[in-house]
């Protein structure tokens, strides 16, 4: 069973996204939040694994809370659900240890899959969103610039083509398995591709 936070200023948000993930087979909700730091104090008490996490709350927003849930190393992992005209907080929400973000106008489906595929040890984004903040980062001067991956990014990059798990890839480079996901989160943000694969194929193309 996979045991979810939902963390959401808007109580209709919340009893929505609390019935939609119960009603989903192998998923309930233990604790319901609305700001980040309830949200950090459900999470304490509660350990889940994972935290579905808006952006906007008032006191403690959700890249503070993010960060404080990280931090604490609590054991959950942290997916990031807001609007898409939230870049500049998705950007944070990443950076704080963020493994994936989705958009609220996501299909229900998509959204349980993305929760599942969080606790599996995956980091989905939307590609939406991906690409917008993408463009965003690289458009500072109206000409498009070279993705540029710091030298641990493009170790964990070439292990991902190898075909190496998260696990394995830690073991490889004496980090923790958290790590390798902030890593992956990274890079999947700054080369706009949305999975391992299209991860590996984009190093292949670009010649790592």
């Amino acid at each position: 069973m996979i045991r979810v936070v939902v963390a959401d200023d808007h109580a209709v948000v919340r009893q929505g996204l609390t019935g939609l993930l119960d009603s989903a087979e192998g998923l309930t909700v233990v604790g319901v939040a609305a700001d980040g730091r309830e949200a950090v104090d459900l999470v304490r008490e509660h350990r889940p694994d994972v935290v579905l996490m808006d952006l906007q709350m008032p006191g403690l927003d959700g890249v503070e809370a993010t960060r404080a849930i990280l931090a604490e190393d609590l054991g959950a992992e942290v997916l990031v659900l807001t609007s898409f005209s939230d870049k500049a907080r998705i950007h944070a929400a990443i950076d704080a240890g963020a493994v994936g973000y989705l958009l609220k106008d996501a299909e229900p489906a998509d959204l349980i899959a993305g929760v599942r595929a969080v606790a599996r040890g995956e980091s989905p984004l939307d590609p939406r969103a991906a690409r917008a903040l993408i463009s965003a980062r690289s458009a500072g001067d109206g000409t498009d610039r070279e993705v540029e991956l710091s030298p641990r990014e493009t170790e964990v990059l070439r292990l991902v083509v190898e075909g190496l798990l998260n696990k394995q890839i830690a073991q490889r480079l004496g980090i923790t398995e958290r790590t390798v996901k902030a890593h992956l989160t990274s890079i999947f943000q700054r080369t706009g591709v949305a999975d391992r694969t299209q991860a590996a194929l984009w190093a292949q193309r670009h010649g790592l």
